[in-house]
């Protein structure tokens, strides 16, 4: 078998293997061994009619239009069939046609008859009123109705297509398998690539190594989800639309796709529907990957060995290897290589490089960002883990091994050496004219609102998928970030009423020997107790705002309000505090542990198994959420139980942080308008606000201001 389609390496394709000279009869038959129509005839749904022969009359004018065909008997057509449509083509082995009537097939003003022109088909099934024009070699392929096919140089499908799917074929080595070795580029956490894989399913096959019967199992389930039989033929949709392209091999393409000016597309799964269509642009070279419905990669991007969640995108020139990236995520402009990015990541800057990563989502990578790039050992194993909200600022350099808490911001700097950042929502930076690593925790909720309390609303408001492989929390304080926030308090307490800045102790997160940064410079921390002062504002923020539709509906059960504080505290009873960042859903590390179990164990045998586990995951979540808020009511109060004093005071404190988040907001946005330096373009204000628009009038300002004003309304009705 040809060696090209085993590999992704271009030698390859170079010419390992001689042309030779085979019988003619190859043209037509010997796709597979038997009845090499078997798999085919599964695929394809008969028109209601059946296929029937050519009519003498039907040859004769098929002839006249100079086709060829080895043996007319097997070309087979469905009614009705005008054979005027049918023009210099040549056909091998059995191709059926679907209804062929003189109409003309129109899409973006290109306007195509239906019909079949200079194109040579060999065993293909071809659906009604498709158009197929100038197609120079098709071959084993299934072709939808209404389909259109132009200036098309090679597409054609192999006996043993996997159509980007880790899984080897009947009489296949198991070196051929394709595997993508994300998150380290030694390859020790490689994961097998299928349709339909969830970032939740990459972190955990990629995550608990150690599980031996874990990874055993993936490999098993995920061999036994396709069939290993040879023989299966290529498929292009209804309705899609394939133009100007070169090389199409060993590809499914789903309803509604566009590919325009493809340079090459190998074994791959295109994922579309005419309600989430999929496309691909001019230059796009895509090797050995699964795309996802409502994707685009346009304008000269490469992947290979890839995975692109739902609603993500490649754009300009992006360069995409050994990763996964998660839903609703574009990636433009870059090289990223062996990383495991879960949903709403954005690096949309040119020159941008993340190397050997597991980026938790709601992140941004701004341009010049080399995350990874520098080794501190001889070995290529190092990784760099960033929880949610990562956003490294322009031309920062990172080392292997880091670790970052949730929504950390790192000043444009090159870091020299490994970091370890538990505070969640700080500002870092490398301070080179003292010589010291800075951190401000905190920061975000302090002095940068507006894109704080943006950033939930914007990644929710993205959200395009149509039917959602698996659930997201979207909102910025949950039960991850929230610990992050208790862990914080806890490091902090010695120096909880420092305003200044305080050198910290060398000793890290949970008395974790290796520290903030690998070197022996100083650490410093700007006001620890603003930071343990904010880091409690935000907890309240959450207990209260997660608790009260809880509130509100042992209200409207008949629930006395002085009742609410008791049915709060008991639904505190049993609550989770340590969780995973699933692939962007949240779960309780036991939950974690009890999946891991049921798929060791074999109770969870296939992949449809182990999703419906994490819908009925997030099912419950909900509850669960509630139940670690009250948790965290009862720690943000210092008290054993939830009593009506404390329900009263923190919803009253809410409601004035409710307030304040409004005005800090807008305080946020305005800094733009009072900037001396961003006026100077301008003649006036009036140009100014006409242009870019003022804080008061800004539509989000606005809406938060409104928000706020309903969500003080409710906590009040409950506290």
């Amino acid at each position: 078998m040809p060696k090209d389609t085993q590999n992704d390496a271009e030698v390859h394709d170079a010419g390992s293997e001689q042309v030779k000279i085979t019988e003619r009869t190859a043209m037509r038959q010997g796709f597979v061994p038997g009845d090499e129509y078997a798999l085919r005839n599964t695929q394809v749904q008969p028109p209601p009619g059946g296929w029937r022969n050519l009519t003498s009359q039907e040859v004769e004018r098929l002839v006249k239009n100079n086709n060829y065909a080895e043996n007319w008997d097997t070309l087979l057509v469905a009614d009705p069939f005008d054979a005027g449509q049918i023009r210099n083509n040549r056909f091998f082995g059995l191709v059926r046609l679907g209804a062929v009537r003189d109409v003309v097939l129109e899409y973006h003003d290109l306007l195509l008859p239906a019909g079949i022109s200079n194109s040579l088909i060999i065993s293909c099934d071809i659906g009604n009123d498709a158009a197929l024009h100038n197609v120079s070699y098709i071959a084993h392929y299934i072709v939808g109705d209404r389909t259109i096919l132009f200036n098309l140089d090679e597409v054609h499908t192999t006996n043993y297509a996997k159509f980007g799917n880790g899984i080897v074929k009947d009489g296949e080595a198991e070196d051929v398998r394709i595997w993508l070795e994300v998150m380290n580029e030694g390859g020790d956490r490689k994961i097998l690539p299928f349709d339909g894989m969830l970032s939740a399913d990459a972190y955990l096959w990629a995550r608990y190594r150690d599980d031996r019967a874990l990874q055993q199992r993936l490999v098993e389930i995920t061999q036994k989800s396709f069939d290993s039989r040879r023989g299966y033929y290529g498929t292009i949709g209804n309705g899609s639309v394939i133009k100007n392209s070169r090389i199409l091999k060993d590809v499914k393409v789903g309803d509604g796709c566009y590919i325009k000016g493809a340079n090459k597309l190998k074994n791959l799964t295109i994922n579309s529907s005419l309600q989430e269509p999929s496309q691909i642009g001019e230059g796009v070279e895509l090797v050995n990957g699964i795309i996802g419905y409502g994707c685009s990669v346009f304008y000269g991007c490469k992947a290979v060995r890839f995975i692109l969640g739902n609603n993500s995108g490649l754009k300009y020139g992006a360069r995409l290897i050994n990763s996964f990236l998660g839903d609703n995520s574009t990636i433009s402009c870059c090289e990223v290589l062996n990383n495991l990015i879960f949903p709403a990541h954005e690096q949309h800057h040119n020159n941008s490089f993340l190397v050997a990563a597991v980026v938790k989502g709601q992140s941004n990578i701004a341009a010049g960002a080399t995350l990874g790039s520098n080794h501190n050992s001889r070995a290529n194993d190092n990784e760099i883990e960033a929880g949610r909200g990562f956003w490294p600022g322009l031309a920062t350099s990172l080392k292997h091994s880091s670790r970052f808490a949730s929504f950390v911001l790192l000043a444009k700097a090159d870091y020299p050496a490994e970091l370890n950042i538990p505070f969640p929502f700080a500002l870092v930076s490398n301070n080179v004219s003292r010589d010291r690593l800075e951190i401000a925790p905190a920061f975000w909720w302090r002095h940068n609102m507006y894109a704080l309390q943006r950033n939930g609303w914007k990644v929710r408001h993205r959200d395009r998928r149509l039917s959602p492989g698996q659930a997201i929390e979207f909102d910025v304080l949950a039960p991850d970030t929230t610990e992050e926030i208790c862990q914080a308090l806890t490091i902090l307490e010695p120096w909880k009423d420092a305003e200044g800045p305080v050198e910290i102790s060398r000793e890290g997160l949970s008395g974790e020997s290796f520290g903030y940064e690998r070197s022996r410079r100083p650490v410093v921390v700007h006001n620890p107790a603003g930071a343990c002062q904010a880091y409690r504002e935000m907890l309240v923020t959450y207990a209260v705002t997660t608790l009260l539709p809880l509130a509100e509906e042992l209200l409207q059960q008949g629930l006395p309000r002085g009742g609410v504080p008791e049915a709060l505290d008991a639904a505190a009873e049993g609550a989770a505090r340590e969780w995973v960042n699933l692939g962007g859903q949240l779960v309780p590390e036991d939950e974690v542990k009890r999946l891991r179990q049921d798929i060791g164990q074999g109770i969870l045998a296939d992949w449809d198994s182990i999703h419906q586990r994490y819908q009925d995951l997030w099912n419950r979540y909900e509850a669960q959420k509630r139940s670690h808020a009250a948790e965290l009511l009862r720690f943000w109060g210092g008290q054993e139980r939830i009593d009506e004093p404390l329900w009263a005071r923190a919803c009253r404190e809410a409601i004035a942080l409710q307030e304040m988040i409004a005005e800090r907001v807008y305080l946020s946005r305005q800094k733009d308008d009072l900037n001396p330096f961003r006026r100077a373009t301008y003649r006036c204000a009036e140009e100014m606000y006409a242009v870019v628009g003022s804080a008061g009038e800004n539509s989000f300002v606005l809406q938060v201001q409104a928000d706020t004003k309903e969500l003080a309304r409710r906590i009040a009705g409950v506290g």
